[in-house]
């Protein structure tokens, strides 16, 4: 039977498709977000432990183990500013990108309009589509890659019910200013609208202050503000993810992450558990140890010829080639896995504009040095 018409139009995500061509060629893969290296030990112990006592072995709570939901808000109430309710108010979910569906799923309707930022992760038109939302969207551009006010307001309105925020912000590395992300608040208010905010990538920020929305005025009613474990500990494989937002919109998201992986395994939460009790010792180690692969990956890419745009957050970074003499990502990107063995994204499949990000490329820094080293010399080979 055919592909339905609402993901029909989506295929197979890029992420796939390149990962496969660099299994192919035995390229270095600095395309999909993983680490070359194993995630934080005390928090796979922690999960080892939950399987060995025998005693959770059974489904948990659909919105997760109480334990993992107290540490949530032990962490997330001073950085959000308020008292978090753990039963009302955090839902533990299959990685953010199941709270992603879930918020779509929970609180769009079949016509409500809902604001895309693009260059976009490909799950947020996706998720869109699912819901039965009609995308609107709104373009950052090289080299500063900053949202445009008027170009915003231009997306919103009467029907616009949501617009979805990450920040940091992938693939560009942007951090939202505090300015830009009270531009989307204003507008909020006026049109009656919620955001949905991804920032799985909060902890990995260079000299940027990371601001949440749900902080600015007024934004806690409207905000649901979504993370995972994956990306800052290192353990992308457990899809372990968390949402935090008023009762009214966790109840909209909780009615669907019931019907869509129901609950979370529970070794991992308790795995969760002992990540979020991590000292502020970890994050700021976490944070130098990426500047300086971002750092090592840059320069290495400007000396080969590409014009690097600087990520303030993320481990992602985006680079022109303009220099090489290819007319569109796509074909640079094949050109590089197959000749020079090394893996990329081509950033045109984050756009619905045509011709948006063709000009580009995304590296992953989540590698070793030596592993970023070695993908330098091969580009410079050729």
């Amino acid at each position: 039977m055919a592909t339905s018409e609402r993901l029909e139009p989506f295929g197979v995500t890029i992420f796939t498709e390149m990962t496969a061509l660099a299994v192919e060629h035995d390229a270095i893969n600095l395309g999909q977000g993983f680490p070359n290296w194993s995630g934080a030990g005390f928090v796979k112990d922690a999960a080892a432990r939950s399987l060995e006592e025998g005693k959770h072995d059974q489904y948990p709570p659909s919105a997760g183990i109480p334990e993992l939901r107290g540490a949530i808000a032990r962490r997330y109430g001073p950085l959000l500013d308020r008292d978090l309710e753990p039963n009302i108010e955090i839902t533990v979910t299959s990685g953010c990108t199941e709270g992603l569906a879930a918020s779509f799923l929970g609180l769009i309707d079949p016509g409500d309009e809902v604001v895309l930022i693009e260059p976009f992760y490909d799950a947020y038109p996706a998720d869109v589509a699912l819901a039965g939302g009609v995308p609107r969207f709104v373009s950052m551009r090289p080299p500063e890659f900053r949202l445009d006010p008027d170009e915003l307001r231009a997306t919103f309105s009467e029907r616009t019910k949501a617009i979805v925020i990450n920040t940091p912000h992938n693939p560009t590395g942007r951090v939202f200013t505090r300015e830009e992300l009270q531009v989307v608040a204003d507008l909020c208010h006026e049109f009656d609208a919620i955001v949905i905010s991804d920032e799985v990538y909060e902890e990995m920020t260079y000299g940027r202050e990371h601001v949440r929305m749900a902080t600015l005025p007024g934004m806690w009613e409207r905000t649901i503000t979504l993370s995972s474990l994956g990306k800052t500990y290192s353990l992308t494989g457990w899809k372990l993810g968390w949402a935090i937002g008023p009762g009214e919109l966790t109840a909209a998201l909780r009615a669907a992450h019931q019907f869509l992986t129901f609950t979370t395994p529970t070794p991992v939460q308790h795995g969760g558990v002992a990540a979020l009790e991590a000292p502020e010792s970890f994050y700021e180690a976490l944070r130098a140890d990426y500047q300086s692969k971002r750092d090592v990956l840059a320069r290495g890419l400007s000396d080969v010829g590409f014009d690097v745009y600087l990520p303030e957050g993320t481990y992602f970074l985006m680079a022109g080639f303009e220099n090489f003499g290819f007319d569109d990502d796509r074909s640079f990107a094949h050109h590089l896995v197959r000749e020079a063995r090394v893996a990329v994204i081509p950033p045109s499949a984050f756009y619905a504009t045509p011709g948006g990000g063709s000009d580009l490329v995304r590296f992953a820094f989540c590698k070793d040095e030596e592993t970023l080293e070695q993908a330098v010399d091969r580009l410079r080979r050729i």
